[in-house]
């Protein structure tokens, strides 16, 4: 079976099972494994002088061997079955959704819960949010994440298979881990966050693409090209510039993180800023649509080659 093929199949193989709590209750998550790793290189070498040089090695040693560890892998002669397996695995588009949904469900009850479930996805500061901070925060992870958690796991299985999508998933967790620019990381993570950057910068702008696509919204358009830039992220702004426009909301925009209110720009300026729960399932229903658009292209791609 081709790359295509094992996609397809893990596409929907996610959509339809996702992440289920008892297989995960019992066994550790291939992502948890490898933050557990990068933690041992963060605790021995995020030490002395040379927290630059020793992160570039940490980072090194972690993508070799996750390709390593992706072509022997391959070796197993199963069809392509355990390929299949991982990728789905490692691909969240259904668990994407469901934190977002969950999100909106919360916002339903109380501005409280809102708070709370929002918190399990972004990293800012949520003590002080309002209704529309909350519903703000879940479209934008909601548009990050489907690049960071869908398409750039699905391009890289696409472009090297199963050691693509594991040197991909390592790169990406070790940046959410260890690419702060905190005091602590800010030169041990270093490498992680700038090949991170690197490796995502197809996919973001394909997650932009794909929303403009599934909404046939040329606002969506018009954001992505003139906003997407303005971001603080070289990678985030292309996603959630389209879902701006898409929706015709305004996204990014101040947060606080560590008691501290940013100055970022809109996205999308003059779009609508009093946000509810509608416009985060409104967002949701709009990543599936695009994971759709994602699927018939894979589909395609199956067939011809």
């Amino acid at each position: 079976m081709t790359h295509f093929d094992l996609l397809l199949l893990a596409l929907l193989l996610d959509a339809l099972i996702g992440e289920p709590p008892w297989l995960w209750a019992r066994v550790p998550h291939p992502v948890t494994i490898m933050g557990q790793i990068i933690t041992w290189f963060d605790v021995r070498l995020n030490i002395g002088t040379a927290k630059k040089r020793n992160g570039a090695i940490t980072t090194g040693i972690l993508v070799a061997a996750a390709l390593a560890l992706g072509y022997l892998l391959k070796l197993i002669p199963d069809f392509g079955a355990l390929e299949c397996l991982l990728a789905a695995i490692l691909i969240a588009q259904k668990s994407l959704t469901v934190h977002v949904s969950n999100v909106a469900k919360a916002l339903d009850q109380d501005l409280e819960s809102g708070k709370k479930a929002v918190s399990l996805i972004v990293g800012r500061d949520t003590k002080d949010m309002t209704e529309t901070a909350v519903a703000r925060g879940a479209i934008e992870s909601a548009a990050e994440n489907f690049s960071d958690g869908v398409i750039a796991p699905a391009f890289w299985f696409l472009v090297l298979g199963l050691p693509g999508i594991l040197a991909y998933k390592i790169i990406n967790t070790a940046d959410s881990m260890i690419g702060h620019k905190s005091d602590k990381y800010l030169h041990f993570g270093w490498a992680a966050a700038r090949l991170d950057d690197l490796v995502n910068l197809i996919p973001a702008r394909l997650s932009a693409l794909l929303i403009c696509a599934a909404t046939l919204s040329p606002k969506a358009w018009t954001v992505t090209r003139q906003d997407a830039r303005q971001h603080r992220s070289p990678n985030a702004g292309w996603p959630e510039a389209a879902m701006a426009g898409a929706l015709d909301i305004s996204l990014s925009g101040p947060r606080s993180y560590g008691g501290v209110m940013g100055t970022d720009l809109y996205v999308n300026h003059n779009g609508r800023r009093d946000l509810t729960a509608a416009d985060i399932r409104a967002a949701v229903t709009i990543l599936w649509r695009a994971w759709a658009v994602f699927g018939l292209i894979v589909l395609i791609l199956a067939v011809i080659f």
